[in-house]
């Protein structure tokens, strides 16, 4: 299959979808679900755990390795893919998330944005251009353009100023860009207001890009918004083109976006979770270092046949937290990341089953989603802590872990 994107069947009760990304290293059957690595690595697993647990593709960071080790040194190491040792295909953001997470070490005008490293302090000057340039340096399959990413709550003059700069910069991405087999993906902007949204994806469309992204979300609005402006953004995106909707990875979330028609998405949330403790399970997320656990002799979760499920009991998991033992953290990310992967493809078989709407039902009637006020709270704190300037992943989703 070429690049592009077929479209295998639609669900007639929901806007779910079924289909298939083309590019250079294979087709990508969608939904998809792709693991933040940030730096070249997600965090505590090797490629080989990655394609044991079922992931295709796998996002990279241009921020982070722009800054670490530098995009020449990729570049003269054989491209990123040849760098981390992995040969599926990679999507690599613009960094601008990052960039615009640095609200005191950066500023902003129509050239591009300059900012402080968060590692070291020195200035750096990101263009749309040079973002695209990096990108095709890195050789990925994938590649964002740069985009400026309101923070949540703005006045509407200020989002749409954000907004309508995000479309003259993609106009200049899309015009620099030349990378052979990479698809260069367009995103629409527009915060929570409905009318820049709708303004922003007709902007946007009217470039003709392969593969249109919904940014600007999960950065701490309430969850009902996102899924409202989820929807209005969809509604507005041409059917023959795939739809990502960047930073947002809980179960429940995936469910009700892959409803509205979104058919990828990539999330820092299964890993960072994992390495916090709290682990998926078909009743919710569970806080594996609370005392019930201790004595558990049986898996975290008896429907999940992944690595950690088959062959340590939940007292063993609870032991290596209680004790920070490093092969924790590993456990704990095989198991998040193989039920998301897992749920991934019981959607997209579901879709094709023509069972979408039950499944989801199913599902979401026995999931015990955390509560809106704490989701919130545990944000917050994440965001506060001092790392947090230009972490990993598009949106700052929840990090802590329910009782």
């Amino acid at each position: 299959m070429e690049q592009g994107f077929q479209l295998v069947k639609s669900c007639p009760r929901s806007g779910a979808r079924a289909g298939l990304i083309g590019t250079s290293r294979g087709p990508l059957p969608t939904p998809l679900f792709a693991p933040v690595g940030s730096q070249g690595t997600v965090k505590a697993l090797t490629p080989d755990d990655l394609k044991a647990i079922g992931v295709t593709m796998v996002l990279g960071n241009t921020y982070h390795l722009y800054l670490r080790p530098g995009i020449a040194a990729v570049e003269a190491l054989g491209g990123l893919h040849r760098f981390m040792s992995w040969d599926r295909p990679i999507l690599t953001d613009s960094g601008g998330y990052q960039v615009f997470s640095l609200a005191p070490l950066r500023r902003v005008d129509d050239q591009g944005v300059w900012f402080r490293s968060h590692i070291d302090g020195t200035e750096h000057f990101f263009t749309p251009e040079k973002v695209v340039e990096f990108q095709a340096q890195l050789g990925s399959d994938i590649a964002m353009p740069l985009d400026e990413c309101p923070p949540y709550g703005g006045d509407r003059a200020s989002i749409r100023a954000a907004t309508e700069r995000t479309h003259r910069w993609a106009e200049r991405s899309l015009a620099c860009h030349r990378r052979p087999g990479q698809s260069l993906y367009g995103i629409v902007q527009g915060g929570t207001y409905p009318e820049l949204r709708r303004q922003s994806a007709a902007a946007i469309t009217s470039l003709g890009f392969p593969g249109y992204a919904i940014g600007g979300l999960s950065v701490g609005e309430p969850k009902s918004v996102t899924l409202e402006a989820v929807e209005e953004t969809t509604s507005c995106l041409p059917r023959e083109h795939p739809r990502y909707l960047m930073g947002v990875g809980s179960p429940e979330d995936l469910f009700e976006c892959v409803a509205r028609g979104v058919d990828l998405f990539d999330s820092a949330l299964p890993t960072r979770t994992a390495r916090n403790g709290a682990l998926f399970t078909s009743e919710g997320r569970c806080n594996i270092q609370n005392a019930r656990f201790r004595d558990a002799d049986r898996a975290i979760d008896a429907d999940c046949p992944c690595y950690t499920c088959r062959g340590f009991s939940a007292a063993y998991l609870h032991h290596l937290f209680k004790s920070r033992e490093l092969l924790a953290y590993r456990l704990a990310t095989i198991h998040n990341l193989s039920f998301i992967i897992r749920l991934i493809e019981r959607m997209r078989q579901a879709i094709l089953d023509g069972r979408f709407v039950e499944l989801r039902e199913d599902f979401l009637a026995g999931y015990r989603t955390t509560d809106e006020e704490t989701r919130i709270l545990q944000k917050q704190k994440w965001l506060n802590r001092p790392s947090r300037s230009a972490g990993e992943g598009h949106g700052a989703e929840d990090a802590g872990v329910v009782p």
